[in-house]
This record gives C-alpha cells, sequence and structure tokens, in this order.
C-alpha cells in the first residue's frame, strides 16, 4: 500500500492512529504516526508508530514480539485520524493486556482493572 496525499498531518508532523482488533472489534491501543511510520506500516503490513515519548521510530512488538499485522488502514472524513485495524501477535498492552484499555472509571472515581493479566511486563521488558 502506498500513503494516500491527502493525508493531514498535525502541525507537529503526527497523525493519531487507533488500533482495533480485526477479529474482535476490541480497541487495542491508540498511537501516534508521523509520515515516515505509517510509510512503514503500509509498506510492510506491520504497525510502526512515532514515540512522542522517545522522540523516535518505534515498530509495536520489536522488543515483546507481540506485533500489530496491519488487515486494513481507514481514515476519518477529514484524513486526519487514522483506524487501523490489526491482527495482534500476543498481548498489545506493555502492561501485559490485551489492550491498553483494560481499566474503568468506578463510580468511586478509583480505577478498576476488568481484564486479565496475560503477562508480567519485568519478564518481557526487564524493567
Amino acid at each position: 500500500m502506498k500513503l494516500p496525499s491527502e493525508v493531514k498531518f498535525s502541525a507537529d508532523g503526527l497523525i493519531p492512529a487507533v488500533i482495533q482488533d480485526a477479529n474482535n472489534g476490541h480497541v487495542l491501543m491508540v498511537g501516534f504516526m508521523n509520515k515516515d511510520a505509517l510509510e512503514k506500516t503500509l509498506e510492510e503490513g506491520k504497525v510502526c508508530f512515532w514515540s512522542r515519548s522517545r522522540g523516535k521510530f518505534w515498530l509495536k512488538g520489536e522488543t515483546s514480539g507481540n506485533f500489530l499485522m496491519v488487515k486494513e488502514v481507514l481514515v476519518n472524513c477529514y484524513v486526519d485520524s487514522l483506524l487501523i485495524k490489526a491482527e495482534p501477535i500476543g498481548p498489545t498492552c506493555h502492561d501485559g493486556y490485551e489492550s491498553c484499555y483494560y481499566r474503568k472509571i468506578a463510580e468511586d472515581g478509583s480505577l478498576k482493572v476488568i481484564a486479565e493479566r496475560l503477562f508480567d511486563p519485568k519478564e518481557v521488558y526487564g524493567k
């Protein structure tokens, strides 16, 4: 796949990308892509991001082996955000969950874990 010229990146050169499990529709994560990350995602079929916190290119799964394999890329009506339907190879969240959305806001304002942890991040990332 090639990058369409209509895609609009923000002033900082990024575009938000919602990653959805192509199999069950669960939202797995949200990340940001610069032009290079989006082009690599489209060319290679593995989701890549621009890490704002590290200031560098990031292939999802490069450390854990939990890649996101691209099945379909959709754009919104303004062509300024992406929905990427992907097949996850293992859990997506670096905290060890299927999705980064593993907590909900409870009535008392606390965060309640609503999913099962699938791996221990210390064993995978050594942190």
